[in-house]
């Protein structure tokens, strides 16, 4: 198989996993206490994902320096673009419960979650697209933890969507939309860095992993923090713990 189509497989699949949380979600009511401690375990996987895959990986390859300013810019341009969509409604597009503002609220807020979504998704799938530049397959533990965490991401926005009176059409819509989106993504990753240096890759990653954090620490770790309280610390520790241990073994 070429690699710009599993690049796009597995970009959809770890796309997919924000359909699954959806769906769980429309159809189970999930308290939204479980829905913290999904989303404090999947934080955990994602930090994980980031220490030990990405941003090592990234120093071992382009140096310290670029690393850094990678990392920094990422976060930089993620912070910039979340500011500018919670202005429009979309600042609680994770939420589980009823912060999420409706169109009668908020108008344009839809599209603004839909993209703030889509922000969220974006880096991720970049990243598994980079994962095959080196010729041995997906990374393990990047899939993993993609997928481990957006479970809990798609379960706990689709539920604050459903809460706000916004049709199946529309939550589903957007994380049908979302899942192809990453699958190009992932694609688009592959295919415009291949036969780039492994410091221009090692850049482009360190972009993404910055982007991520920033937003597990302005998306996630609220939606964690607001029903799970004391337990987050331990939960996203337990998260981390799984995710390197796929590290270690994957």
């Amino acid at each position: 198989m070429p690699g710009w189509v599993t690049a796009g497989w597995w970009g959809s699949v770890g796309g997919g996993a924000l359909v699954v949380g959806a769906l769980i979600a429309w159809l189970v009511r999930v308290s939204s206490q479980v829905v913290a401690w999904i989303m404090a375990f999947g934080a955990g996987v994602l930090v994980s994902a980031l220490a030990f895959d990405l941003v090592d990986e990234a120093e071992r390859s382009g140096g310290l320096l670029s690393t850094v300013a990678g990392f920094a810019a990422g976060a930089v341009a993620y912070v910039a673009a979340n500011v500018w969509l919670a202005r429009r409604g979309a600042r609680h597009r994770k939420r589980s419960g009823d912060q999420q503002p409706s169109e009668t609220d908020v108008q344009g807020s839809g599209l603004a979650i839909a993209v703030g979504a889509l922000l969220d998704g974006i880096p991720e799938s970049v990243v598994l697209g980079l994962s095959l530049l080196n010729g041995d397959g997906v990374g393990v533990a990047v899939l993993a933890a993609v997928m481990i965490s957006n479970v809990p991401e798609g379960l706990s926005s689709a539920a604050g969507m459903k809460r706000a009176g916004r049709p199946a059409s529309y939550v589903f819509g957007v994380w049908g939309g979302i899942a192809v989106i990453s699958g190009l993504a992932a694609l688009l990753g592959y295919v415009a860095f291949q036969g780039a240096s492994p410091e221009v890759v090692a850049l482009i990653t360190a972009v993404a992993a910055g982007a991520i954090l920033a937003m597990i620490a302005d998306t996630m770790i609220p939606e964690a923090f607001e029903r799970a309280h004391v337990l987050t610390g331990l939960i996203t520790t337990a998260g981390f713990l799984t995710a390197f241990t796929i590290e270690r073994f994957g």
